[in-house]
């Protein structure tokens, strides 16, 4: 049985959440007093996460605190199919080494959030792959082809005249069966996930269940604050980064996009968050005190509290123990594309005499960003700011024209 109240479960059920179809079905799932089986699925189609990711493993996070069953699926199925939501083109299929091996990332990386205890890690290939012909013929039978071009990716494709491959139409339909296999009552995904949240709903009741309720939480902004984050962009965070550099890039986030971080990765309670919006609001706390403490938390779920420390450390040697100049050349930027190789924008503003010399710093380890030494001669960043060594004592800092 849950003992939290149904009311407190609502209030935190509702922190950062953007829809919940419907309120009146959770409040009555939760006035059975059993734990929910609350799910959410993740295609393993990268090595690695990043923190945005994590919104949704957060608020299992907090399913698992009100005392509820969380369900952590792989789509290693799905994952051969590729996810059509918000794509502008069919996806290459990936390898079955590839799956497998991002699957494994996939599961070391999840507990540093989830309790292992309340967490039930499932394969959707464990019943989608004894599928037959027919069953799936079944399955796809159920939706209209007009029905599927509701979705706005397959509709802004099909009106551009961009091929939309068939079985791009299984996807959603699988992602639902894969709630009716498991009996969901909750299901969690980015808003860019509603359609196909909602297809498990009809799935379900198809199928004579209780539909799930569908639970849509935003898409986390990257450090540039404007586009979602993302690899290919070169504005995301990821969990296995050095200490180092997830602190050099939480710090570089705006004041405004800290809030968010916050609501959404921050883990704090309701009562904590109200707390800190008010002591920012009337200047009790320092933004960039807050920025910190945001930093070290994410550090150190991800990797210790002792290494948390040791990066503030090294953090503040460069920037408040004058390693780093007060004073420094400023480039301003305007950025043409979401990421740009840096080595390209210091030769274009005349930090340095060419992107080769540039590159030629990288491979010498002479080149730092935000405190953190660089290794990739084709390291990109996106628009934001950067505090930038080059060789020993030279430092400008990067900004957005």
């Amino acid at each position: 049985m849950v003992s939290v109240t149904i009311e407190k479960q609502l209030e935190t059920i509702r922190q950062g959440a953007v829809e919940i179809i419907s309120e009146d079905e959770l409040r009555a799932k939760l006035k059975t007093g059993r734990p929910l089986t609350v799910k959410a699925g993740f295609d393993p189609t990268a090595p690695d996460i990043h923190i945005g990711h994590t919104v949704l493993i957060h608020k299992l996070r907090q399913f698992q605190e009100l005392g509820h069953q969380v369900v952590f699926l792989i789509g290693d199925f799905t994952a051969a199919i590729g996810d059509p939501s918000g794509e502008s083109e069919t996806r290459p299929p990936l390898s079955a080494d590839e799956i497998k091996n991002n699957a494994r990332t996939y599961q070391q990386q999840v507990f540093k959030i989830l309790d292992p205890a309340k967490t039930k890690v499932v394969f959707n290939s464990e019943w989608m792959g004894k599928f037959t012909g027919g069953e799936m013929i079944k399955l796809a039978s159920g939706y209209t082809v007009a029905r599927m071009l509701e979705r706005d990716d397959f509709s802004n494709r099909y009106k551009a005249g961009k091929p939309i491959a068939v079985h791009e139409f299984l996807y959603p339909l699988i992602q639902g069966h894969d709630s009716v296999a498991l009996k969901a009552d909750v299901e969690i995904g980015g808003t860019d996930q509603k359609f196909n949240l909602l297809v498990g709903r009809e799935l379900q009741r198809d199928a004579g269940q209780s539909p799930q309720v569908v639970l849509t939480m935003p898409i986390l902004e990257g450090t540039d604050g404007v586009n979602k984050m993302s690899k290919s962009l070169g504005n995301y965070i990821g969990v296995d980064e050095p200490p180092r550099e997830i602190l050099g890039k939480v710090m570089s986030i705006s004041d405004e996009l800290m809030i968010r971080y916050y609501e959404l990765v921050g883990g704090l309670s309701i009562e904590n968050f109200g707390e800190l919006k008010e002591a920012l609001a009337s200047g009790a706390k320092h933004p960039r005190t807050a920025k910190m403490e945001l930093a070290k938390k994410i550090v150190a779920r991800f990797h210790g509290e002792a290494t948390a420390e040791e990066a503030e450390e090294g953090f503040n040697a460069q920037f408040r123990k004058k390693e780093v100049p007060d004073e420094m050349e400023t480039i301003a930027h305007s950025w043409e594309r979401d990421a740009e190789p840096l080595a390209s924008i210091l030769a274009s503003n005349g930090a340095v005499k060419s992107a080769s010399e540039a590159r030629r710093l990288i491979k010498q380890g002479g080149l730092a960003v935000n405190g953190e030494r660089i290794n990739d001669e084709r390291y990109a960043v996106g628009p934001g700011e950067y505090v930038i060594r080059l060789g020993k004592k030279k430092y400008v800092r990067l900004t957005r024209r």
